[in-house]
């Protein structure tokens, strides 16, 4: 077993250095918040994620994890150093970094043995190259360190379970010793590994990671046809999803994709494909249906409404899943404020994005409307003139079609996430739209077509 430190505690960081040690590696994570690191000692993690607790207080109770903000201890006696930190855009969609380069010179500095330095973070192309030659420049010692690309393929809320029983492990190297290494620190996954060069390590990330944005876009961009056709989105997924080469995973229609990995990473392919010169016209059809869509609804339900000024307006799901305290590019932080701006009265329930969401937009505060967090979905919908439904958690499934129409003031419903039957809530006696469906009580397509269309008008 191998002696590894883990720069960063992040979803990337944290979830790999634990994974590490349940099996069987000798971890340590870094970290410059000293209060952070006494959390995760006491094995609370300071990111909302299944079973990640309970491998951290296991493999920490075991010795065989650590947590630190004494990165030269961590670095000095190291047989691998892998860096998972944030890697975020910036405001022209390239990515940031810094964050990278200040570890990497950490690394330089106090590495005192031969050393592999693996990069987890997702970076452009190109970067590793950087990374070696950046931390060669600093390197103090007189010792051996390559660098190798291993991109993480985690999803968030099921991040430790995607590490373990992973699809597949790609390793980028340039040496047959970095290869070999690499692949000896991943036996124990007992998974299939991919080995290829650096650059295609880096390529494999991007590729992998937009190509489902733009599977997600494409069917989003159907949906909205389906709407002005009359045709059923979930009718036309199910019917592609019998073709093996399609497959029926991310044909959902809804209102886009969020999260750490998708927007940030299709930003930053397009940036990436400018700086060479060449256009990714795929990739920015998908950057562009995406915004449009995560605030389709809004613009439906503005088409319907004189104002949402004074109106209780009750919002279902913050973060940009389920299973994730994650907000990063949800669409309640587009569709809020907005709402905000027009005075409308917001009562929002999530699961567990309430307390990260407050800290964007404090309850009570706000330049026209108010927003208030509910402990319960029912409490949101108690009186409510219109309701939003933005994240698909279980307890916001539960919600049954009566309910709509018993709590509710107005019992108007904008299902973001196509989570109810359109009959069923037409039985109830709720006005419902949805994504890609057409309302079963529209007076014809003709009429239908007013309420679906004209986004162009906000």
């Amino acid at each position: 077993m191998y002696k590894i430190a883990v720069a960063g505690t992040g979803y990337v960081g944290l979830v790999a250095g634990v994974c590490f040690a349940e099996m069987g590696h000798h971890v340590t994570c870094v970290d410059i918040d000293m209060e952070k690191v006494k959390f995760m000692q006491s094995g609370v993690s300071p990111i909302y994620e299944e079973s990640l607790e309970d491998l951290m207080r296991k493999n920490y109770a075991a010795g065989r994890i650590d947590y630190t903000t004494d990165f030269k201890a961590a670095y000095k006696d190291a047989d691998a150093v892998f860096i998972g930190v944030g890697t975020p855009e910036n405001e022209d969609g390239s990515a940031n970094l810094s964050y990278i380069a200040t570890v990497a010179r950490q690394i330089a500095e106090n590495v005192e043995k031969d050393c592999l330095i693996v990069v987890k973070s997702t970076v452009p192309v190109g970067t590793n190259d950087k990374v070696e030659q950046f931390i060669n420049d600093f390197l103090v010692n007189d010792v051996r360190v390559e660098v190798a690309s291993n991109p993480e393929f985690l999803a968030q809320g099921s991040a430790v379970h995607d590490t373990l029983f992973a699809k597949r492990i790609i390793i980028g190297t340039e040496s047959a010793w970095a290869e070999n290494l690499l692949k000896d620190i991943y036996k124990p996954f007992n998974l299939p590994i991919v080995a290829v060069n650096r650059r295609s390590a880096e390529m494999i990330k991007y590729a992998s990671n937009d190509f489902l944005a733009l599977k997600i876009s494409y069917m989003n961009d159907i949906a909205n046809l389906c709407e002005l056709v009359g045709a059923d989105v979930q009718d036309v997924a199910k019917g592609m999803s019998f073709d093996d080469r399609i497959g029926s995973k991310f044909l959902n229609a809804g209102i886009g994709y969020g999260g750490s990995c998708f927007p940030k990473d299709t930003k930053a392919l397009n940036y990436l494909a400018t700086q060479n010169g060449y256009e990714l016209k795929t990739i920015k059809a998908a950057i562009d249906v995406n915004k449009d869509q995560k605030t389709l609804l809004y613009k439906k339900a503005s088409n319907r409404l004189i104002t949402f000024n004074r109106l209780k307006v009750a919002v279902l799901g913050l973060t940009f899943k389920p299973g994730t305290d994650d907000l990063r590019e949800a669409p309640s932080l587009e569709n809020i404020p907005l709402l905000l701006a027009q005075g409308a009265d917001v009562f929002a329930f999530d699961p567990v994005g309430k307390e990260n969401f407050a800290k964007l937009y404090p309850e009570g505060t706000s330049d026209k409307g108010t927003i208030t967090y509910v402990e319960n979905a029912e409490a949101a919908l108690e009186g409510a003139n219109v309701c939003f439904i933005f994240t698909e958690w279980g307890e916001v499934k539960a919600v049954q079609p009566e309910a709509f129409k018993k709590l509710m003031r107005t019992p108007l419903v904008y299902d973001g996430r196509n989570l109810h039957n359109v009959e069923r809530m037409e039985e109830a006696g709720v006005e419902y739209y949805s994504v890609g469906r057409a309302p079963a009580n529209k007076k014809g397509l003709k009429e239908w077509k007013k309420v679906a269309v004209q986004p162009s008008r906000f």
